[in-house]
């Protein structure tokens, strides 16, 4: 439906003739971006209100009891729904220690937190399908719940750093909320969440429509298709020292794709930008030995990588 509305505006309204360069990437940013705002709009709404549940405090609580293996795995399922940002990561990942936590199972819950959130799978569900989406999904608890076991059999306990865990996190919410409550407070989270990643949207489907439209994809496709090896491990290593979210990221994903780089390849570069981003280490630092900090990075890192591969085995 959006598709011929879209197709309507450039070449009837605008007059643009079909196959030029610009009116390609025009037609292709517009659309993009109807798209993705209509949907995040609709998705993020409700994964608010399925958000408005789980408080830090809850989630502490529920991970306090977990144990074995099944303990990383609910910690990588709750970091999906449950809040993480800057303010809170330091305090959240002390909490959860002091509460007694096993220091794998909070790694789980670190790294599935960023990795997998409403905004990435919004934007690849209408970018890519749902098949693309799920295989996102089940790669990133894959990646937490491995970085979090292996982390646990390290026993490296004494590399986190003393830090005074009781400042409030500012994600958190009351579970003791009616359904008009959790309504406002979804409506609120949405909207705030919109305003404060339009700019990366937009920057990010422009930087696509520019590559869809003027990028050659011979030039891409030779350096990071399929038949390149050394390009997943590449931009992963790239995507590390970048600052965006999924909401930047993710039309570059797209935009590239169409060009010929391997499906693996551009997301292993989204998913380093997005969990283990530069400014991250810098927070998690006020909390970990810069021993505990390369391992993180590194674990993460190698299921990025591994990701990156299947992906590009599977995805044809």
């Amino acid at each position: 439906m959006i598709k011929p509305i879209i197709d309507w505006l450039v070449y009837g309204i605008f007059k643009m003739r079909q196959g030029d360069i610009f009116a390609e990437a025009l037609n292709f940013f517009l659309y993009d971006t109807v798209k993705i705002f209509l949907l995040l709009t609709v998705i993020i709404f409700v994964v608010a209100i399925i958000r408005s549940f789980f408080s830090p405090e809850k989630t502490r609580a529920i991970l306090s009891k977990s144990q074995g293996y099944w303990g990383n795995v609910l910690a990588a399922l709750l970091g999906i729904v449950t809040p993480f940002c800057s303010c809170s990561a330091v305090p959240l990942f002390l909490g959860f220690l002091e509460a007694g936590v096993p220091l794998g199972v909070t790694f789980s819950f670190l790294v599935a937190s960023p990795m997998i959130n409403e905004v990435a799978l919004v934007m690849l569900w209408g970018l890519f399908g749902w098949k693309i989406s799920f295989i996102y999904i089940g790669s990133g608890l894959l990646i937490a719940v491995f970085s979090g076991l292996v982390i646990g059999k390290l026993k490296v306990e004494e590399l986190v750093e003393h830090f005074d865990s009781k400042k409030q996190a500012c994600c958190a919410q009351s579970t003791s909320m009616t359904f008009n409550d959790r309504a406002a407070y979804a409506k609120g989270y949405t909207w705030d969440l919109l305003k404060s990643i339009w700019v990366f949207v937009i920057l990010g489907i422009g930087l696509g429509a520019w590559i869809h439209g003027y990028v050659p994809a011979e030039f891409l496709a030779k350096y990071a298709g399929r038949g390149n090896w050394l390009a997943v491990p590449l931009v992963t290593i790239i995507g590390i020292p970048l600052y965006s979210n999924a909401a930047g990221v993710i039309p570059l994903v797209s935009a590239l794709t169409e060009k010929g780089v391997a499906m693996g390849t551009a997301l292993s570069f989204m998913m380093a930008v997005t969990a283990l981003s530069l400014p991250e280490f810098i927070i998690l630092r006020k909390a970990m030995k810069l021993k505990l900090l390369i391992i993180f990075a590194s674990v993460v890192g190698t299921g990025i990588i591994f990701t990156g591969y299947l992906f590009n085995l599977i995805i044809k």
